[in-house]
Parts: structure tokens; sequence; C-alpha cells
């Protein structure tokens, strides 16, 4: 190998960053590199991605003339990581299981690019805030996932249900205000499809606030269920446009108590800017309502 091979085969701090995100998201665009690892540098995203690909350690899926490369990490990288102890906070993978959990079909594809298009949005602009650092951001449900219980409205004499809730997203915040105080914020993440019924997300949205009361998120973190209190969280949901979110907000009012926990807004709105004035609560929506005819 050439000296000017082994240069490009070196892996820096920030090279592990990007094929640990790729081991967990399984998917990103070269945009999402681009703002997630390079502050927005593309051409120094574009050349780093070609390094890594030559090293045999990043690859990309087929793809239509004129549509983005989707990449993805192959056998090396995914080795590489594993002899480095760069994944050994993840769920152990053997060769086998990590090839097929990076068999992905064309609907999931489009969901998780989708997905990784609000993280890489909100890490973008959460980084531009004062006293504020992003400790973690998980897009692997398995990691978050939990089981939760709920009433179906249309099945009213059944009794509570539970079902397994897998999130798109877990986010934890860090605050420190100019006066010394620290705060967290813990959010999880649904990317709305399009495909789910409303009586789908009316589950989903009960069993987060199941979750909460039952202490989930409190164990989760070491701590008796009994402190449930002290470990909040909203929901983000993002939807495809604004009709569908409106939907939503109202099933929600009818048919659940989940009335502030959840923030909504649209994927356009989040892609353009997700700390603008853009959520609303279901509880926000019924305000809006009152005194018209809906």
């Amino acid at each position: 190998m050439s000296s000017k091979s082994r240069l490009r085969a070196y892996l820096q701090p920030r090279d592990f960053e990007l094929l640990r995100g790729l081991f967990e998201s399984r998917l990103m665009t070269l945009q999402h590199v681009t703002t997630l690892y390079f502050s927005g540098r593309q051409e120094a995203a574009k050349k780093r991605v070609q390094d890594l690909k030559a090293a045999g350690m990043v690859n990309e899926r087929p793809r239509l003339q004129y549509h983005p490369s989707i990449l993805f990490l192959t056998r090396k990288g995914f080795e590489t990581l594993g002899k480095n102890g760069k994944i050994s906070d993840y769920p152990s993978l053997s060769q086998k299981s990590f090839e097929k959990r990076a068999r992905v079909s064309e609907l999931t594809q489009r969901h998780e690019l989708d997905v990784m298009t609000v993280k890489a949005s909100l890490m973008a602009e959460v980084r531009t805030l004062s006293g504020f650092t992003i400790a973690e951001f998980s897009t692997w449900p398995v990691l978050f996932q939990f089981k939760g219980h709920y009433r179906d409205p249309e099945q009213s004499l059944a009794g509570e249900k539970e079902i397994l809730v897998k999130p798109d997203g877990f986010l934890r915040l860090h605050e420190q205000t100019p006066k010394g105080e620290q705060f967290k914020h813990l959010f999880f993440l649904e990317v709305d499809r399009s495909s789910e019924s409303h009586r789908t997300l009316g589950a989903k949205a009960q069993c987060y606030l199941d979750y909460y009361r039952r202490g989930g998120l409190a164990v989760r973190f070491g701590r008796p269920r009994e402190e449930y209190q002290k470990f909040p969280f909203r929901v983000l949901m993002v939807f495809r446009n604004a009709e569908r979110r409106n939907n939503a907000a109202e099933y929600f009012i009818q048919t659940t108590k989940a009335r502030t926990q959840i923030l909504m807004t649209t994927f356009e709105e989040i892609k353009e800017n997700p700390l603008k004035d853009i959520w609303i609560q279901p509880a926000d929506y019924l305000a809006a309502l009152k005194g018209t005819t809906y």
C-alpha cells in the first residue's frame, strides 16, 4: 500500500463517529453525513466518504441516475468498529446478524432516511443553542422499545391491551443556564409514515403516557418507578402534512388523555427550522377550535 493509500485509510475520531452512525442508523445520504459530521462542509464530507469507500468500509446502494447516494456500512467497516472497541456499548451482533439487519426493504429505506433527515435537522439547530449539548440521539428502535398499555376506543369492552412500541428515536439534551443551573430534556421521536391508521397512532399516544406514569423511563435510568415524575419526556411527532397532523390531533383529543405530552409538526416545517414556533400540542389544537363549528 502506498503512503497516500495508508493516509487515506487512517481512521480519525470523526471517521469512527461516522461509521458508528451508519452502524446504528443503517442508512444515510451524503447530505446527512455532511450535516451530522462535517458541520455542513459538503466537499470535506464528500472527500472523506470517498476515502472510506476506497478503504472498503462504506459503500452505497444501487440507485437511479440523479437520485442521491444512499450510504451503508460494509462488513469491513463493521469488523473495524468491533476490533477497535467502538460498538461495545451496543447490542452484540454476529456477522450474520449484522448482515441480516443491513438488509432494508425499499419502504423501510424511505422511512429511515426520513428519520435521519429529522435527526440531522434537529441536531444542526440544537448545536447553535448556547448552553445546550446533545448527550444522546439514538435512532435504533430496539434500544428504547417498551411495552405500553392502552384501551382501544373501538373496543371499549375489551379492556386494557398491551403492545410493543418501537420509537424512531430518543433524544437527550443537557442544558446549563447562565446561572449554572443544569437541566435534562428527554424526547422520543415518531416520524409518521402516513400508512398507519389514526387508531394505531392513538394507541401509541396512550402507550407513551402509560410508560411515563408507570415509571418506565425512571427504571431505564436506574431509579425506582415511584420517581417517574423526575423523568418527564415529550413525544415529537412529525407528520407528512398539516392535514394529517390536524386529523391526528383531533383523534388524540377524542380518544386519549395525551393532550400535552405530544408535540406535533410537519416534515417540511422541521426541515426548514425545528426551533421555530412550529410545534403544537393536541391541547393547542383544541383551544384553536374552541368557539368554532368544529
